[in-house]
């Protein structure tokens, strides 16, 4: 047996030796796995799969991280459509439209067919199992999980003058938080913002759908073949980034998603809006103390669901199909559900994950963790259509022409709605 971490990044392989057993079915796994947030994950993943290839001797794995969610994606499909796809990998969530378009992956509802497999899918929190399903078929299972949550430095708050265990809840008191928490050196010039909301890149456009929701309406339904980019909801949403940086409280023009944890750390804002996969990176970083709350909202708490599930590609074996989904089936159990969440900040998708001794010990530590949890009943499916790669880049390149003041919110969705219909019709 043998176990290989490949990556683009210097990394120390892990390696296991062990004896073969002498079944018939021994199955070679290639697991492809991305990287999306500022967390320990690849050395996580690398310890939770060294334990099921020691206790799986007569199969090979090889883990390979393949870059981040969208470089995941595109190797794993030049893989495939060359014949030699991975056995199994942890893609998007929102991917499932193209990888059934592409033919290249399957229902796991079709591997998983027993009574306790069912059960076991029936065992993932619904809103995470939403976007795993298409045309009746589950064919994929959530893992790396999360939504965006509204961090915050409480030091800044009551430097401010405002309570440090109530963050703003919705639009208007972003505002007017903000305004109050905006600190300025003896020229005028700003050195820490009010806040900070990505607004450029597939970042921008993930974020954009929590405010959408929170007006009370969604950016796309679960066919895969409707975006609604020109809605009132979406162009209050885009009129409120923009009113943000107008009323002084964000900086203006685009903001990027890598750079804003960096950002909040440094105190250049006095809070911001990413992924709670990042809770972990803020967690071992921040000098100042700091807390989590819901996104603020519109009409009411909204946010997207985000994040990666495990997919198994049909050009497999049964054998091979068979180590993959027992592969899947230990990297979601509750003890090990777990400890990917505490490692990294993701949303453990199991409630019985959360009822393990390690995570209610975590959760009682850091509290924060909980917020994504709660906030949970109130997210949404993320931006998922057919062609998302082109329709995506339509909503992404509309904020940004605002956001930068080169167009209206009302002209820029509606070019974005039009350029979508005509990708989309073909599928209706």
């Amino acid at each position: 047996m043998t176990y290989k971490i490949n990556s683009a990044m210097p990394l120390v392989a892990g390696a296991l030796l062990g004896a073969s057993a002498t079944g018939l079915h021994a199955a070679d796994l290639e697991f492809y796995f991305p990287v999306g947030v500022n967390a320990p994950a690849v050395a996580t993943i690398e310890e939770l799969t060294s334990e099921w290839a020691a206790q799986n001797p007569q199969h090979n794995v090889e883990a390979v991280y393949a870059g981040n969610y969208e470089e995941t994606t595109t190797k794993a499909l030049t893989a495939a459509q060359a014949g030699d796809p991975p056995q199994v990998a942890v893609l998007l969530s929102i991917d499932l439209f193209t990888l059934v378009e592409e033919d290249v992956i399957l229902p796991i509802s079709d591997i998983a067919t027993s009574a306790e497999d069912q059960a076991w899918m029936d065992g993932f929190y619904p809103a995470f199992m939403s976007d795993a399903k298409f045309e009746g078929k589950t064919y994929s299972i959530p893992f790396q999980r999360s939504t965006p949550v509204l961090y915050y430095n409480k030091d800044a708050f009551r430097a401010a003058g405002l309570d440090p265990e109530t963050p703003p809840k919705t639009w208007d008191e972003m505002i007017e938080m903000g305004k109050q928490l905006v600190v300025k050196d003896d020229n005028g010039n700003v050195t820490q913002w009010g806040t900070r909301i990505p607004t450029l890149g597939l970042g921008g456009a993930w974020l954009f759908g929590g405010l959408v929701v929170s007006k009370g309406d969604v950016l796309t339904t679960e066919t895969g073949t409707e975006a609604r980019m020109n809605t009132p909801a979406t162009v209050a949403s885009l009129e409120f980034l923009q009113q943000l940086s107008d009323e002084g409280v964000m900086q203006p023009g685009g903001i990027s998603w890598g750079d804003t944890p960096k950002a909040f750390l440094e105190g250049q804002t006095a809070s911001m809006w990413t992924s709670t996969g990042n809770l972990a990176f803020v967690k071992d970083n921040a000098e100042f103390d700091w807390g989590v709350g819901f996104l603020p909202g519109g009409d009411g708490p909204g946010a997207p669901l985000g994040g990666g599930n495990f997919y198994i590609f049909s050009e497999t074996t049964d054998e091979e199909r068979a180590a993959a989904l027992d592969f899947i089936k230990f990297m979601t159990a509750p003890e090990n559900a777990a400890r990917w969440s505490i490692a990294t900040g993701y949303v453990a998708p199991r409630p019985d994950a959360w009822e393990t001794p390690e995570m209610k010990a975590y959760a009682e530590e850091l509290p924060q963790a909980l917020v994504a949890l709660d906030q949970l009943p109130y997210a949404h499916r993320e931006f998922a259509t057919f062609q998302r790669a082109k329709v995506t880049q339509y909503l992404v390149d509309a904020i940004e022409s605002v956001v930068t003041g080169n167009n209206t919110a009302e002209a820029a969705l509606a070019e974005a709605q039009e350029q979508a219909d005509e990708v989309l019709s073909e599928y209706k």
